[in-house]
């Protein structure tokens, strides 16, 4: 279990490194192998009924790395839809009621 939340947290680290280069295709590796290890770290909690301190420890970092990468993705996000908006001079690109059901709007 040490082994495995040890790469979780690495995995985070380098997921934070490609947001903030915007490599594209080292955050989907970092996503797949977040995903990998996930089922294995849950593998593992089902074998063992209490954890030690480290591990809550590594738990609560990977926890909080996690959400780091969250929001610098929700920013980035943030960020393009500005840029898109800014070069197509229109408000809420994503959002709103921009889209429509196939059929709706041919009347």
């Amino acid at each position: 279990m040490h082994d495995a939340l040890r790469q979780v947290i690495a995995v985070l680290e380098s997921e934070r490194q490609a947001l903030a280069g915007l490599d594209l295709d080292a955050i989907l590796i970092a996503g797949q192998d977040k995903q990998r290890l996930c089922t294995a770290i849950e593998a593992c909690g089902t074998q063992l009924p209490r954890l030690d301190e480290e591990s809550r420890a590594m738990l609560e970092t990977a926890r909080r790395l996690n959400e780091v990468n969250r929001q610098v993705r929700n920013l980035v996000a943030a960020n393009v839809e500005a840029r898109l908006e800014a070069l197509t001079g229109s408000a809420r690109t994503y959002g709103g009621n921009s889209y429509r059901y196939a059929g709706q709007g041919a009347r």
